[in-house]
C-alpha cells in the first residue's frame, strides 16, 4: 500500500522483548533484526529486554512498558509456538484490553508464502493495553522479517494509506 509523502512521519517509541530461556543480548539475532528494522524505518528503540518463557515474568515486563510514557508499541519475539514453554500469547491475554485478531491471521498468511504449512504452528497475536500496542511474533529472524516487513513497517508508519495504527494512537484510551 502507498506511503503518502505529503503526510508528516511520526516517530513511534517501540520496546522489543525477546522471550527465551536460552538467549542473551549477545546472541539474540531475532531481537537484533527487529531493532535494526525499526531504527532503519526512523522509529525509536524505547527499551529492550529478554525474559524467560514464564507468564508472570512476561506480564511484569509488559505492564512496565504499558505504563511507560515513551513506549507506544511493544514487539515481542519468541514464545508463540505450541510447546509447553511457549506462553507469550497467554501473557498477552493477561494484559490486553482488546485483541487485534487480523494481525495473527495476516502474519500466518504471509508466513505461509515462505514456510508453507509450518506456519500453522505459530500463535502470533496482537492486542492493545493501556493505549499501547503489543505485537507478538515467533522467535525466528524469518518471522521478524515477515512480521515487520509485511505488516508492521507500514502499519507503524503514519504516512501509510488508507490507514495505519499510528493515527489511532491518540484515541486508544477513549471510553
Amino acid at each position: 500500500m502507498p506511503i503518502d509523502e505529503s503526510q508528516r512521519f511520526i516517530q513511534v517509541g517501540i520496546a522489543v522483548l525477546t522471550v527465551s530461556d536460552t538467549r542473551t543480548l549477545a546472541d539474540d539475532r531475532s531481537g537484533d533484526a527487529l531493532v535494526a528494522r525499526l531504527e532503519a524505518a526512523g522509529h525509536k528503540l524505547a527499551a529492550r529486554a529478554i525474559v524467560k518463557d514464564d507468564v508472570p515474568s512476561i506480564v511484569t515486563q509488559l505492564r512496565s512498558w504499558i505504563a511507560a510514557p515513551d513506549v507506544d508499541a511493544v514487539i515481542t519475539t519468541g514464545g508463540t509456538g505450541v510447546t509447553g514453554r511457549d506462553v507469550t500469547p497467554e501473557a498477552l491475554a493477561a494484559v490486553a484490553e482488546k485483541d487485534i485478531p487480523g494481525f495473527g491471521e495476516l502474519f500466518r498468511w504471509l508466513s505461509f508464502q515462505t514456510i508453507g504449512t509450518s506456519t500453522i504452528q505459530s500463535r502470533a497475536c496482537a492486542g492493545v493495553a493501556g493505549g499501547t500496542y503489543i505485537f507478538c511474533l515467533p522467535g525466528s529472524t524469518g518471522a521478524v522479517k515477515d512480521g515487520w516487513d509485511g505488516i508492521l513497517r507500514d502499519q507503524l508508519d503514519s504516512r501509510h494509506r488508507p490507514c495505519n495504527f499510528v493515527e489511532l494512537m491518540p484515541r486508544l484510551n477513549e471510553r
